[in-house]
């Protein structure tokens, strides 16, 4: 990348738009990931086939994906979760 600066995006894009997804942003980071990619796929199938697609084309190393819910879904999960009741193994 220094050797040779260029926006290296393009090729992302193109993916995401073949599987049905969108890009909000592209940034690069200074810590612990060079780079973070926002985007919103169509369902978790989409976003597999991605993260599969990239990670098999041996340029990444190191590929993590976070899925994200809206705060009311995360609402919603937490007055279900009221409903239900855990015991871990050997409780």
């Amino acid at each position: 990348m220094v050797s040779s600066p260029e926006y290296r995006t393009g090729g992302l894009v193109s993916l995401v738009e073949a599987v049905g997804g969108k890009v909000h942003s592209v940034d690069y980071c200074f810590g612990e990931f060079d780079v973070e990619f926002i985007l919103e796929a169509p369902d978790d199938i989409a976003m597999a086939s991605l993260s599969m697609a990239v990670g098999a084309s041996g340029a990444v190393t190191n590929l993590r994906t976070t899925a994200s819910i809206p705060t009311a879904d995360a609402v919603a999960a937490a007055q279900k979760a009221k409903e239900i009741t855990y015991r871990a193994p050997g409780q």
